[in-house]
Parts: structure tokens; sequence; C-alpha cells
């Protein structure tokens, strides 16, 4: 049953499926295992270990088997009470599940944080330079910060491509005895000292979470609206809308788009027939006028085993003065010097920044950048305003993308998989038990475990994420073998002949410490969990909270509503005349 319970994360994919897929298998192998052991050398150690005789109850035992009869029977005398409040702790269940956020993944505090700045897409890499020093003096004005480290631009390599008014600053921090309260309040502060610095965009991530989100949506926020349509200027008025309408709702802490950036272009213009007339191919023209803007390769210099291109460009006043551009002499195949000027017309004219284009189509992004509230509630407040003050025009479209998308693709396949374990879980039982009434009491016991996780995610502050979700799959797993435990042992004392009332008061009596192991040996192992507070901590607490706050309802109910529950319906009345 535990290791049918653990199937729906072998079918998770992209960064939840890397890292839980390995969790279920290390459980069902392990699993495997220890049932191996159980049949063959666990015996065997039994019949030297164990002693003969009289084996009685333990202290612990002793003090909760009368107290728990008390209270068995003080139920079954009050059963409307216990009806009523299962079924408050249902509707409690469902509010608080209304309540919480969702999230796709806790954010680990990774130690450090990103400065991401944003410049004026026409700045050059000088100026870049002096607004990202500038920059730097500001954040080391923050008393937690311990040194900046910088860089703009692509690396040398180029696998992370960026443009000089883009700035990836790495903050360090002073160790956290040294903080005057938590990282928000840090975050905050760098915030305030960056709002002085004009023309500088930031935006505050950290590096592993920056690096995930680039590699599995390309966008390093955590949502990515994607505005599809085939008009630039159409393209850069709706995300211009979207983005006042995203930073006007409670959360968003940075939205960034670069759809109604301008950057200032050399356009060329080549007339054709005066081209001919001096013997002058277009596309030598083309490349003539390139080398002197982004330069001709013409060699390479070793020194040692550094190799360094030699590049041929015109000076940057050539570039910056179209007029001088149009005056430049081309040589032609014919042997004559002609003008630019006289083949071409040369004007200065704004552009976009850049072209996306996805599926064959061009789009605008706008990122934001959340915190202080779960994702999905702010995207579906988002994607509600924007659906009544965003009118799109025909042949426009958008998509809602980014740490979301992944999201809602977990929640999508969990809600498909995690019914078809439950399936094969109920047909196990009732191949095993041969009982439909006993195969459904036993599964009746998930919903009443469910009710202690959620609401303890809820009045944790925590969000339900992948991490959590996690913790209901292992929840549920618990939650039947302890009803299993308790059913299967009702079954034997009915077939030793006993009654019904005397079975399931005797029966529950009798399971009360396996039941109580079983929860407790689970829920100790999961404090340390609980109360970690080293690097990724914080995904393995959701998991934890889920599983002991669930195991509290779930034994309860196990212990007090399923006996009531199989003294009413765990036998039909033939079943029962017949005992």
């Amino acid at each position: 049953i535990i290791a049918l319970v653990f199937l729906p994360l072998l079918s998770l994919q992209g960064l939840e499926g890397k890292l839980f897929a390995p969790v279920a298998l290390t459980i069902v192998f392990a699993l495997a295992g220890s049932l191996l052991l159980a049949l063959t050398l666990v015996p065997v150690l039994a019949s030297f270990g164990l002693k003969s005789g009289h084996h009685g109850e333990p202290w612990l035992m002793r003090q909760l088997g009368p107290r728990y009869r008390s209270f068995l029977n003080g139920a079954f005398a009050r059963k409307r009470l216990v009806y009523g409040l299962s079924a408050a702790g249902l509707v409690i269940a469902g509010i608080a599940y209304g309540a919480v956020g969702k999230t796709f993944m806790p954010t680990m505090d990774e130690g450090s944080i990103i400065v991401q700045l944003t410049k004026l897409p026409s700045i050059d890499l000088d100026q870049s330079v002096k607004g990202d020093m500038a920059a730097q003096r500001a954040l080391m004005r923050v008393p937690e910060v311990q040194d900046v480290i910088a860089r703009v631009g692509s690396d040398e390599i180029g696998l992370d491509p960026m443009s000089p008014n883009e700035t990836d600053s790495f903050v360090r921090l002073k160790p956290r005895s040294e903080w005057r309260g938590d990282k928000d309040l840090i975050v905050e502060d760098m915030r305030k000292v960056m709002a002085d610095l004009p023309g500088i965009e930031p935006s505050f991530t950290q590096p592993i979470e920056m690096r995930v989100s680039e590699m599995l949506t390309g966008a390093r926020g955590d949502l990515a609206v994607k505005i599809f349509g085939p008009d630039l200027a159409t393209l850069g008025d709706l995300a211009g809308q979207v983005q006042q309408i995203l930073s006007n709702v409670d959360g968003a802490s940075e939205v960034l788009t670069v759809a109604n950036d301008r950057v200032d272009y050399l356009q060329l213009d080549i007339d054709r027939a005066a081209a001919g007339r001096f013997g002058m191919p277009v596309d030598q023209i083309q490349d003539a006028l390139r080398a002197q803007v982004e330069g001709a390769h013409v060699g390479v210099v070793a020194d040692g085993q550094k190799r360094v291109p030699i590049i041929i460009r015109g000076d940057d006043t050539l570039r910056a003065d179209p007029a001088r551009f149009t005056d430049l002499q081309l040589h032609t195949p014919a042997g004559i010097v002609a003008r630019v000027s006289d083949m071409a017309r040369i004007e200065r004219t704004e552009g976009p920044v850049k072209l996306d284009h996805e599926n064959g189509s061009r789009f605008a992004l706008v990122q934001a950048f959340v915190s202080g509230r779960d994702l999905v509630g702010y995207v579906d407040e988002a994607k509600a305003e924007v659906g009544a003050k965003v009118k799109l025009p025909s042949g426009y479209s958008i998509v809602w993308g980014g740490q979301f998308e992944n999201q809602q693709r977990a929640s999508a396949r969990l809600a498909v998989v995690i019914p078809i374990a439950l399936l094969l879980i109920f047909f196990v039982l009732l191949g095993t038990l041969r009982s439909l009434r006993a195969s459904v009491l036993i599964l009746l016991n998930i919903p009443f475990a469910m009710v202690g996780g959620i609401v303890s995610l809820w009045t944790s502050g925590e969000y339900l994420s992948v991490p959590a979700s996690v913790g209901f799959i292992a929840l549920l797993g618990i939650a039947v073998l302890n009803g299993l435990v308790m059913v299967t042992y009702f079954r034997q004392l009915r077939a030793d002949g006993r009654s019904m009332a005397e079975t399931v008061r005797l029966g529950a009596e009798r399971r009360l410490r396996p039941v109580l192991m079983t929860a407790s040996i689970t829920a100790f192992g999961l404090v340390p969990l609980l109360f970690a507070t080293g690097p990724g901590s914080e995904i393995q607490r959701p998991l934890a909270i889920v599983v002991i706050g669930g195991l509290i309802t779930s034994t309860l109910l196990t212990l007090i509503l399923l006996p009531i529950l199989f003294e009413r319906f765990g036998e039909g009345a033939g079943e029962i005349e017949n005992g």
C-alpha cells in the first residue's frame, strides 16, 4: 500500500520530478528490502531473542488503556456528537483549504541575495559601470551587507547573454547573528537605498532561484506573462497596461518589461538603381557598413595559450553621427570611389530593444516578482484584473507562465495520478479483505487525515506547495495502514464468534498500541525536519507539518470514529444475523 501511495511521485516532471522521484524510488526499494527481511530474518531473530512466558503491558499502555476505554465508551454513548465533530472537522478543512496559499516550491534561504540592475538600453558600458558602482555604494549602506560582487553584460563564453545595461550584483551578507531582523527586512532596506538612484530598476532574487527560473521558464521572475501578437506597437501598449495592473496587485515587489524600451538605430535604405550605376552590389555595401559598426575579424594574436581576436571597425564618433556615416567613401568593384550618400539614405531612428519569438509568433514579456503572499493567489487576482481592464484585439493572446506554470503543471498531474493510486489501493484492499464495506471504511480514514494536514498548514502560515503535497501522499499511506490494522482485527474477532458490540470495543483497545506506535514513530522521526533551520529546511518543513498534523487527526478518528462506523456499517444485516 505504501509503495502504491508513492507511485504518483514517479510521474512528476520538471524540477519537482527531479527532486521527489528519487524519494519515491528510495521508499519503494526500502520497503521491498524491509518486506524481505520481515519474512526471512526477523522470524529467525525473534526465535532467539523473544522470551517465553507471559508478556505484560508496558507502563505507558497501562496508563493510557483505561483512559482510552472510558473515552471510547463515552464516544459510543454520544455518537451524534462524534459525527457532528467529524463533520465540523471536514468543514473547517474545506475553509482552511480555501484560505491557505498555494505556490510551486517554498522559497529557500540561500544566504545571499542577487540584485538585478536594469538601466536604459541605450547606455554605454562606461556609464553602466558607473551606475553599478553607485548601486554598490548604496547597498553597502545596509548594515547587514558584507560585500558586493557585480557582473555587467555577457560573460566571455556566452552562456549567460546579457546586454551592457543589465547587471547581476551578488550581495554577500554578514553572519545571521549580526542581523537586525529577518531577510525580508534586509531586502526592504535595500529597496529603500536603491530608490534614490535614477535610471536604475532593481529586482531582488537569489542565485540558485534565479538560475532555476531561467532554465525552467526562460524568465527570471516568479510570474512571466507573455503577450502574443503580430504588431510591435500594440504589443508594447498591451505590455504597459499589464505591467501597470500587476504593479498594483498586492504582493508585487517588482514588475518589469522591456517591451516599451527603445534604442537608437541607424536605418539604411539602399537605392538599388543608384548602387547599380556605380557597379556596387547591395550585399557588398551592407558588409562594408556593417564592418564600420560591428567590426570585421581580420586575424588572431597568440599570446601563449591565450588567443586574442583582432577586430577592425570605425571609431565611436562615426557610429554616433549619421552625417559622417553618409559621407563615407567606398571603393566599388569598378575601381571608382563612391560616397554612401550617393547610393543609400541613412537616418537615425528608434526601435525596440529586442524581438522575442516563440512558436513562430512575436510576444512581449512582463515579469513579476512576488513576495509577502502566495503565488497562485497573486496570479488569480492578477488574471481577474487583467481580464477586466485589458481588451485584447483580434489575433492577440496572453499566456501566464514562470513558476506559476510549474505549479499548475504539478497540480494537474497530481490531480490525475493520486485518484488512480487510490483506486489501485482500493482494489488491493478489496482483493485482500473481500469486503466492499470494510474497504470503503478504511479509505474513509483518508479525508479525516487530510483535516489535520491542511489545518496545520493554515495555522503555521505555510503554503500548499509540492513538498506539502508529498506530505499529504505520505499521510495517505499511513492513514490507510492504520485503518487496515483496526478493521482487520475487527474482522478477526468477528470470525471468532464475538458480538459486534464486543468486537469494536475489544478490538479498538487491543489495537491502541500498534496504532499509537505507527503514528508516534512517524511523528518523532519528522520532528527534526520541523525545527530545522539550515539550507533546504524551507522545503522540508511543509512536509513535516502536513504529516504530523494529519497524524493527530487521523489517529484520533481511527481510534474513535472508525469503531463507531464499523459497528454501524461494517457488515450487512445478513452478516450480523449470521454472526
